[in-house]
Parts: structure tokens; sequence; C-alpha cells
């Protein structure tokens, strides 16, 4: 399967994962949050936010318009420090977040900090 559609199907994954675990939001927050230039957003998004809200919609657009996929992504370490707290509720989102890591940069980031 190629890359483009693999990334597709963990988005959609993700996507469920967020709406599973209550985090999916039907409201955009406001656009000035979305402006943010910190990395994840993370002085105004909290992090399921940064990724509704930012990283998916922009993968999606390189995605349907079969653009380059980022080839050097670490998402995964985010994730795994935004929920440190409640780790065991959110580890099936973290797993799949490092899973569409692997897939772009072919490397865990969670493995190569070990």
């Amino acid at each position: 399967m190629e890359q483009y559609q693999k990334a597709a199907r963990l988005l959609d994954r993700i996507e469920r994962e967020l709406n599973s675990l209550g985090l999916w939001q039907s409201h955009q927050p406001p656009v000035e949050a979305l402006d943010s230039q910190q990395p994840f957003a993370m002085d105004t998004l909290e992090f399921h936010q940064w990724l509704q809200f930012i990283m998916i919609p922009r993968m999606w657009s390189l995605i349907d318009a079969k653009q380059p996929l980022p080839d050097s992504i670490a998402v995964s370490p985010m994730a795994a420090h935004s929920y440190r707290n409640a780790i065991e509720q959110h580890e099936q989102l973290i797993e799949l977040i490092r899973e569409f890591d692997v897939l772009l940069s072919g490397s865990d980031p969670l493995q190569d900090d070990v």
C-alpha cells in the first residue's frame, strides 16, 4: 500500500481515537489561537486541539494534493509528554501517532531517545 494510503488510514484512526476519548471538538478555537508561532501551538492550544485543527488538516491537505509528506516528523514524544499524567488512558492515541511518525520518518522517535 502506498504511503499516502497508509497515512490516510492512520489519520482516520487518530481522528476516531480522539473522538472516542472525548477530545474531538465541534467548534474551532479562535483564529488567533491557530496562528501561534510556538511548536505545537503550546501557548494557545491543548495538544489534542493542535492535532485536530493544525496537524491533521495539514496532513490531509498534503495527501489530497499528492504533495510530498514530511520525511522527518516526531509528534509522538510530544503526545507522550502531554498525556504523561494519564498515559494508560491515552496509550492507543500515542501509539497511533508513533505509527504515523514511523511511517513518514522511517524511525521511532520514542525509541531514538532511549
